[in-house]
């Protein structure tokens, strides 16, 4: 799905800030960062996180995934009566 870019300093609002909203909710649930949005569309990160805000985006934490845990070493003691 192709965001349509539009120049930074523009205003959108109505009809198609809640086409483009839409479209950016798609394409980050899809797996595309706020950083892609914001490429993609012209936008500033700011602009593109209230557009999904808007749009009911669940968003993600920041960062990127934690690597799990290494699991602890066994536990060696000597039990002595």
């Amino acid at each position: 799905m192709e965001t349509q870019k539009i120049s930074r300093g523009n205003r959108i609002a109505g009809a198609q800030r809640e086409t483009l909203a839409r479209t950016l909710k798609t394409r980050y649930e899809q797996g595309a960062s706020i950083r892609q949005l914001t490429e993609e569309s012209g936008r500033s990160f700011g602009a593109v996180r209230r557009m999904l805000c808007e749009a009911g985006a669940q968003l993600r934490p920041r960062g990127a995934p934690r690597a799990p845990e290494p699991p602890a070493p066994p536990m060696l003691f000597r039990i002595t009566l």
